[in-house]
């Protein structure tokens, strides 16, 4: 797949990484056939999950619909970025104006 979709959000505590393997569960459940789960990290205080994708924005689309009532919702950021690439396009919020993972 063309791109790496990032799903971040603070975390550090194992409350914290239950929620993030039941959102990544909810993910495999309901994400399009143009993206698929690619995994999580969890450390230096953020959490995140990865998405392949050949559509960005289908598969934030998808994401939405999956996480939109997760009451983590307020803390999302995500971007993503060409699968062999380096520089992240962010797409929420829409205010953010840096992305990077730790």
């Amino acid at each position: 797949m063309r791109y790496i979709l990032v799903l971040q959000w603070p975390g550090s505590s194992e409350s914290d990484y239950e929620a993030l393997i039941e959102m990544e569960d909810q993910l495999e459940r309901r994400l399009a056939a143009h993206s698929r789960v690619d995994g999580h990290d969890f450390g230096s205080g953020e959490m995140n999950i990865f998405v392949e994708t050949d559509d960005p924005a289908g598969a934030f689309a998808d994401v939405v619909a999956a996480l939109g009532r997760d009451p983590r919702w307020a803390d999302l950021r995500a971007a993503y970025r060409e699968a062999t690439g380096e520089d992240y396009e962010i797409l929420w919020p829409q205010t953010l104006r840096e992305f990077s993972v730790a």
